[in-house]
């Protein structure tokens, strides 16, 4: 099986993509029938939510059960203040996990609130993926968590987003390093690209790529696109040959984790 662990759709009237600007390229809608021909040899998805409302989750999961089975798994999203709202939606059988846009929050901490426990032991009980879009302040947040609900299986987002466009490592590597040692967080290979530096090559991309492989180990790495964020910097297919360019020299099994079985395996495909 080869997945697309990442990747979104959005409908733009529905009016609840506060990032999404006007002025943006991406502005504008798109569906599955956008992204199928850019697919190549992947059948299976995880589409990820846009927005943070429950009305997207439920738009998600009406696209994913008409996607003639290419969608296997739905990242949504609900108030995790409201831990009941969780075992409403649990009860779709194509939601495989939940992700608070956290990266957005002006407290980096704000995941650690007392509050949201019940809420995040709730996800634990009931087998649902924590995806944690953030940014590298918020990776030891995200450390302390894993620690905290250790039964909760925490999917890091695009690399935790490190700071490709202005060659920076530090703190970024280190506490990835620090990060990989809980057992219950995986990573996602996805959005280097839209961190780098407009005109990017390879090699710009290469160690923090390595750096991942190196901590996650490539059992624990899956490969999203990002798409359409990716249209932002290069496109689908560009992402795809750099991200197989980046894998070179690792074994047949390895790449086959990254490139599906990881995804498949902790989304329950």
């Amino acid at each position: 099986m080869r997945v697309d662990a990442h990747h979104h759709v959005w409908r733009v009237a529905r009016g609840d993509y506060g990032w999404l600007r006007p002025e943006s390229p991406i502005c504008r809608d798109y569906g599955m029938d956008d992204l199928r021909p850019l697919l190549g040899d992947i059948t299976a998805t995880v589409l990820v939510q846009a927005a943070p409302t429950e009305a997207e989750t439920r738009f998600m999961l009406d696209v994913a059960r008409d996607s003639a089975g290419l969608v296997r798994g739905v990242v949504g999203w609900v108030p995790l203040e409201e831990p009941g709202r969780i075992g409403v939606l649990a009860a779709e059988p194509l939601l495989r996990g939940l992700r608070p846009m956290l990266h957005d929050l002006p407290e980096p901490d704000w995941i650690l609130r007392p509050e949201l426990g019940p809420a995040l032991e709730e996800m634990a009980a009931r087998g649902l993926v924590f995806d944690a879009l953030v940014r590298p302040v918020h990776l030891p947040f995200i450390r302390a968590l894993a620690a905290r609900h250790p039964r909760l299986r925490i999917v890091l987002d695009h690399g935790g987003k490190p700071e490709i466009a202005a060659r920076r490592m530090e703190p970024w590597a280190e506490e990835i390093t620090t990060l990989a040692r809980c057992p219950n967080v995986t990573c996602k290979l996805s959005g280097l690209v839209t961190e780098a530096a407009p005109g990017w090559q390879v090699e710009d991309l290469r160690p923090y790529a390595a750096h991942l492989l190196h901590a996650f180990g490539a059992g624990r790495l899956m490969w999203g696109s990002d798409w359409p964020v990716v249209d932002l910097a290069g496109g689908y297919a560009a992402w795809r040959e750099a991200s197989l360019a980046l894998l070179e020299g690792l074994s047949e099994a390895e790449v086959a984790r990254i490139l599906g079985g990881t995804a498949a395996e902790v989304y329950r495909l």
